[in-house]
């Protein structure tokens, strides 16, 4: 496979099987159970502007609207397709304060970077939303629907360059993968160029350092509304009504459906308490009616989950992906 790398370091990884405390309501960090959670940290393990920071954002401004929590700290800790931020949360043993925002990037990124931190070394809290990938381009760019991009993608493999915010083994780089592999583009010869994140593979797109984008839909949908990016198609089972004129790719004649999610993991180590605090503030969030229209505005799926669920659930992903990787030779 041809593609290139931006701040990637490497790593291998498995998933844990989690067993979580049921939840009993909030408890204020005083231990009173009365008023808003505090001290509460949200790790995001790439850069800002990406859908880990916009998804990490949005949840803790709810938190805080709702009066779930107060003082709720969000920061960036990016490299290495989120393996960075991995191996400081495995780092932090017991420390029951911290949470990182990870989805299916990190999971492809543990097999495909070199580092000793594993998900196995951390405590699974929640799955909290699914989205559909899109197919972005430029607006002055010359493809005006999906059929004139693998028209010309399959003309010139080393010409037509892919970028996403995912290093290999992520969702914006197996999404374009999956895709050449449906309209009869071998995968491995691919031109993949891997940004760390949404927030560094925009400019590339309005820069037309690349020649279109895989990316999540709610990741630029200020540039798609400001008529900066144009969406080819998107790749889940329906339309997105937040770009509801962009095609999906069954509805194109394309035979893929694929979708990204995201969701939260802790230390190792951390007391049942702690589990039960973050367990029952994020079920608080997204019980609100302030998250329902998040979700709507993001044209992002609820697939909230918790506790054994949410572990088997990674165990599955896990497997998926590692066969993926296998058969492009990059696990």
């Amino acid at each position: 496979m041809k593609f290139h790398r931006r701040a990637l370091l490497s790593a291998a990884a498995a998933v844990p099987a989690f067993a979580a405390a049921s939840a009993c309501g909030l408890t204020a960090e005083d231990g009173s159970g009365d008023g808003p959670l505090t001290g509460l940290r949200i790790m995001v393990p790439n850069s800002p502007g990406g859908g880990y920071d916009t998804t990490a954002r949005s949840i803790a401004r709810i938190m805080e609207d709702e009066g779930i929590a107060k003082a709720v700290e969000v920061f960036n800790l990016e490299g290495a397709g989120g393996t960075v931020g991995l191996q400081r949360v495995v780092g932090e043993e017991g420390n029951g304060d911290l949470a990182m925002q990870m989805g299916l990037g990190v999971v492809g990124a543990s097999y495909t970077q070199n580092s000793e931190a594993k998900l196995t070394g951390t405590t699974p809290l929640a799955k909290l939303v699914e989205e559909s990938g899109a197919i972005v381009v430029p607006t002055a760019s010359p493809f005006q629907t999906i059929d004139d991009l693998v028209a010309a993608w399959s003309g010139d493999l080393d010409g037509v360059t892919v970028g996403g915010g995912s290093s290999p083994g992520g969702p914006d780089h197996l999404l374009p993968m999956r895709l050449a592999n449906a309209v009869g583009i071998d995968p491995v010869q691919v031109n993949y160029v891997s940004y760390d994140g949404g927030g560094e593979l925009l400019p590339a797109l309005l820069g037309e350092k690349v020649s279109f984008g895989a990316s999540g839909v709610g990741e630029f949908i200020d540039q798609i509304e400001a008529g900066q990016l144009r969406v080819l198609a998107t790749s889940g089972s329906e339309r997105v009504d937040v770009v509801a004129d962009a095609p999906t790719f069954t509805e194109s004649g394309i035979d893929l459906v694929f979708t990204n999610w995201r969701g939260w993991v802790a230390p190792p180590g951390i007391a049942d308490a702690d589990v039960e605090k973050w367990t029952d503030a994020l079920t608080a969030m997204h019980d609100s009616a302030a998250w329902q229209d998040e979700l709507e505005k993001q044209g992002w799926t609820d697939a909230f989950m918790t506790g054994s669920d949410f572990g088997d659930f990674l165990t599955d992903q896990d497997s998926t992906v590692a066969a993926t990787l296998q058969e492009l030779g990059l696990a």
